[in-house]
């Protein structure tokens, strides 16, 4: 049975879809105005190794990604410029709306490279922010017929203090709350944590390049309005599982939860399912920050991109993962050891049953893919034949996405001096003489290849 840690109840549970065999997926998407950095990227790979899990365990999966292309402002509270906008000024683009179109195409590009570049599979479905304003408006619309929104000046709020379970997911303690991102810089919000639903186009934030009519005039969407809206047109509500990275969970998740509680009287989603950061220096890795670092940064390095992905598996999900170069290098490494191995295995045979009982219960753990890692080296080492070997490591690739599949096979070319040696030590072995048959097994494998005994004859194969 799949078990996965919900943020929600904050342990881990066993699934259960909320239609038999089938699964409504969302993942927070990219804020298209600067390119993805690797730490942006690890979310992507984490929802990809759940969908592999999910579609392992024969589920068939729905993935909706958003793509935020307007109403993301620059602080959680409601305040400073749309980074769309600033992105505009910081690349010397002219301010209009064909420009931000323009940059924002420009940007998801380059995102669908990037997830492409690291073996992630495509979602069914990107909705784009800008293209979805009338199920947006609709579900405001909703929240305020039943009480939980207010007009003020300047914005459509969400009323905190009316829904009683505000903030479940962060456990935040409401009437304690320490506002450090949620300055309350507006004298007519009601509570510190009331966020705005949808902005209106007056004074300076009339001159907002992207505008649209609703029924309280002209203005733009909140960024949390944005996923709950899109999230729920595509998957209905509830649907199974949301994720995103853990920053999304004291305010985009909480007030996600909030608008869809308040517009239905549903959960948004069942599971709440969050990956760590990727650290640099003991910080986060930010679009903002010193340490910005793309996925092109890698390829100009010569590190091949599924180099990161491999780093990526090498940590749990929940665990922060420390980046370094140094630690780079050592992923890039055992996946080019990992390639030539297989490049000297012979076709696939069978896929070796307790293997995939192995894999099966390392990744339904709750995506365990550290331990399904050591599986598969623990497999390259041990005496089963390679042509089981290559089957099955086929099989652990259907959940780690490295491609291993289109490794190309090379014909191992033997050395006559390695031939002659492993003549002598199979005369020895027949002589019983188990000694010195071994010291010229240890002389052979300091030339670089090892040999394997079976009941019809040695094979000799690189190392």
């Amino acid at each position: 049975m799949l078990k996965i840690y919900n943020t929600l109840t904050r342990k881990k549970e066993i699934f259960k879809p909320i239609k038999k065999g089938k699964v409504g997926l969302y993942s927070c998407g990219p804020t298209v105005y600067n390119y993805a950095h690797i730490g942006n990227l690890r979310a992507y790979i984490f929802a990809d190794i759940l969908k592999r899990t999910l579609k392992y365990n024969h589920y068939k999966i729905k993935h909706i990604v958003n793509i935020t292309d307007i109403g993301h402002l620059v602080s959680d509270a409601d305040e400073g410029e749309d980074k769309m906008v600033k992105a505009l000024k910081r690349e010397g683009k002219e301010l209009n709306k064909k420009s931000m179109k323009e940059m924002a195409d420009f940007y998801t590009k380059s995102f669908y490279q990037d997830i492409k570049k690291l073996n992630i599979i495509p979602a069914d479905k990107f909705p784009k922010a800008t293209e979805h304003i009338g199920c947006m408006i609709k579900m405001v619309q909703e929240i305020q017929k039943n009480g939980y929104a207010y007009e003020t000046s300047d914005a459509i709020y969400f009323d905190t203090h009316k829904l009683k379970n505000y903030g479940y997911l962060a456990r935040l303690d409401i009437k304690n709350f320490c506002p450090r991102a949620r300055i309350k810089a507006n004298p007519e919000k009601k509570n510190i944590t009331d966020f705005a639903l949808w902005f209106k186009a007056i004074g300076k934030k009339g001159n907002h390049l992207m505008q649209w009519e609703s029924p309280w005039g002209k203005g733009w969407p909140g960024w949390h309005i944005e996923c709950s809206a899109m999230s729920t047109e595509y998957l209905g509500q509830p649907f199974d599982i949301h994720t995103g990275g853990i920053d999304h969970i004291p305010v985009h998740h909480t007030n996600e939860i909030a608008q869809a509680q308040a517009a239905k009287d549903k959960p948004l989603a069942n599971y709440w399912m969050h990956n760590e950061f990727l650290i640099l220096d003991k910080g986060k890795m930010a679009k903002s920050g010193e340490g910005f670092i793309t996925l092109s940064t890698l390829i100009n390095k010569n590190i091949n991109p599924l180099a990161y992905r491999y780093l990526c598996l090498s940590a749990h999900y929940r665990s922060p993962l420390s980046f370094s170069w140094e630690n780079l290098t050592a992923s890039q490494n055992a996946l080019s050891n990992l390639y030539r191995i297989i490049s000297n295995y012979p076709k696939q045979g069978k896929v070796i049953k307790k293997e995939k009982e192995k894999i099966l219960s390392a990744i339904n753990n709750d995506l365990d893919t550290p331990k399904l890692l050591a599986i598969l080296w623990d497999l390259i080492k041990n005496n089963q034949p390679n042509d089981k070997k290559m089957a099955t490591l086929l099989e652990f690739d259907k959940l780690l996405g490295l491609d291993l599949d289109k490794i190309k096979k090379t014909s191992l070319v033997i050395p006559d001096k390695i031939k002659e040696l492993s003549k002598k030590r199979e005369k020895l072995r027949q002589q019983k003489k188990w000694s010195e048959a071994d010291q010229i097994r240890k002389q052979i494998e300091k030339l670089g290849f090892a040999i394997k005994d079976t009941p019809k004859d040695a094979i000799i194969h690189k190392i």
